[in-house]
């Protein structure tokens, strides 16, 4: 519908009519006509054309006809259907030979889809979702999301709720951190929707029932293989279940560590990766946590060990035995 451009700050729709455009139209309509002035405090009234000039005296304004009005709008609203609908047919018809040959192909032909692009990946996602009738799976490593982020997973995941759906999450341990996640889990109190963390995780995943999977073909994620194998779905599965089984749930406290007292859960983690010679880049993008947190948590560690240098500290930390403790 239209707004009123002419005056910035009066600006709605006509669905929205401000209370003194209602009040000044519903008086020309009894009266039959109302004063020009009288329009300068509603001006969308001529913007809308809801009021025309009196032929007989331009100080007046007369009230078009409501049905005149609703007509004039409503008219290019359902040739736009009607042009949409010739243009659902017409695409019907042209992809009804396509349809007839996809059916006898083999179906090994649709298994694996190469997407391309944001916006054909989400759309993919966006219709795999409305489809579940069970559950829906996902992995999703890194650190805490952001605002925007977690605002798109409650847009996707709403629907899916409504309906029903079971939604399972896993996260790394490094969301544990992070309050807009504990923000989102109170958001979706109540739903079937479960979250549990893990040290580390596999890359990016998202099952949808038994039907298709999705994974990154590429590091920016720029690129997405479809899966639709029956077999292909089923051991993404079970590789899902096998993690969500050794994953602890947000809602509870880490496992405690046994060894020094000081060094947590995540430092335990670093130090692992320390010894296995991984640099901190590497080990902040596989715990999923930023680089300069990692390094952090690097230099408590070094204190809690009592290190003067990055060589003592891989010493150290073989010595302390915490790397041990809980194989």
């Amino acid at each position: 519908m239209g707004t009123d451009s002419s005056n910035g700050a009066h600006q709605h729709s006509l669905t929205d009519l401000c209370t003194e455009g209602a009040r000044l139209y519903a008086t020309a309509l009894r009266t039959g006509r109302v004063g020009r002035i009288e329009v300068e405090a509603a001006p969308c009234l001529i913007d809308f054309a809801l009021l025309h000039p009196d032929p007989d005296d331009p100080e007046w304004l007369r009230p078009v006809a409501p049905s005149t009005a609703l007509a004039q709008r409503i008219y290019p609203i359902e040739r736009e259907i009607q042009e949409r609908r010739r243009l659902t047919m017409d695409l019907t018809d042209s992809f009804e030979e396509f349809m007839t040959i996809s059916k006898q192909a083999s179906p090994s032909i649709h298994a694996i889809t190469v997407l391309e692009g944001f916006n054909r990946i989400h759309d993919a996602l966006d219709l795999a979702m409305s489809e579940s009738r069970k559950e829906v799976l996902t992995v999703q490593p890194g650190g805490g999301r952001s605002e925007h982020v977690l605002s798109e997973a409650i847009k996707r995941s709403k629907p899916l709720i409504d309906r029903g759906i079971s939604v399972r999450t896993l996260y790394q341990h490094t969301v544990r951190h992070s309050q807009r996640t504990f923000a989102y889990v109170d958001h979706m109190a109540g739903a079937k929707v479960e979250i549990r963390t893990l040290e580390q995780l596999i890359e990016r995943m998202i099952i949808c029932d038994d039907n298709v999977a999705f994974i990154p073909a590429r590091e920016d994620r720029k690129i997405a293989l479809e899966l639709r194998h029956p077999g292909l779905v089923a051991y993404l599965t079970k590789v899902f279940e096998n993690l969500w089984h050794h994953a602890t749930p947000l809602v509870e406290p880490l496992p405690s560590t046994p060894g020094l007292e000081g060094i947590t859960e995540v430092q335990r983690s670093i130090a692992k990766l320390l010894v296995e010679g991984l640099v901190d880049e590497a080990i902040a993008r596989r715990l999923g946590m930023n680089v300069r947190t990692c390094r952090a948590h690097i230099a408590r560690l070094a204190v809690s060990l009592g290190s003067g240098s990055r060589a003592q500290l891989g010493y150290l930390i073989a010595r302390s035995g915490i790397l041990g403790a809980k194989d």
